[in-house]
């Protein structure tokens, strides 16, 4: 599948695109039209989302035809995961890490293949934050934190032996089972079985709330 190559122009301070192709609020309604099959839908995500691609993409200063390549395999990826993104509204923020995971990689086989000893040479990604860089950190680290706003939750309501343990287990440095057993009163060969249903009813209780 090959898709519309964007025109190599700089990306300006929109969140998304430029010239306000598609709104973020857009996105996740394009993205659930494209999975129905929305020829219309793709066109949209591809030439609103576009820009923002190809600005991670140059931002690794790579060749042109690595670039092109990169673009493309970013768009055929997304495709593959169509639907399966869980928060389609930050498809563009999948789409920029996926950007720079692809880049990543070209630069690491380049390096792999071309003989030198300065490592300088190849030192060719950019120091400066772009601004989709800059929002894909913003909305990565707000995405962690609530992951772990929701894991804490989950945790609270487990029962008291299960919050002790874990508890205890989390300590630095992590105590020994024989500490474990003073402090709680539980024999040392029950601790690792009773742990594994812990993690066991947490992780439960974060599938069923979708926080995983």
């Amino acid at each position: 599948m090959r898709v519309k190559a964007a025109p190599s122009a700089a990306y300006d301070d929109l969140p998304y695109t430029r010239g306000g192709a598609v709104d973020r609020a857009e996105v996740g309604a394009l993205v659930q039209s494209a999975v129905d099959g929305e020829a219309a839908a793709w066109k949209a995500l591809v030439e609103g989302l576009s820009p923002l691609v190809w600005s991670v993409v140059r931002s690794h200063r790579l060749s042109d035809a690595d670039a092109h390549e990169v673009y493309q395999t970013v768009w055929f990826r997304f495709a593959q995961h169509l639907g399966r993104i869980r928060e389609p509204e930050k498809a563009g923020s999948w789409l920029a890490s996926t950007a720079r995971h692809e880049s990543l990689k070209v630069l690491k086989n380049l390096r792999r293949l071309t003989p030198t000893d300065d490592p300088q040479l190849l030192d060719r990604v950019s120091e400066d934050r772009t601004p989709e860089e800059s929002l894909l950190d913003s909305e990565e680290a707000a995405a962690q934190s609530e992951r772990v706003r929701r894991l804490w939750q989950e945790f609270e309501e487990l029962g008291d032996r299960c919050r002790q343990l874990l508890r205890v287990l989390m300590s630095t440095p992590p105590p020994s089972y024989q500490e474990v057993s003073a402090a709680l009163g539980i024999a040392v060969g029950s601790i690792g079985p009773l742990r594994q249903r812990c993690l066991r009813r947490l992780r439960a209780r974060l599938d069923a709330r979708g926080a995983l």
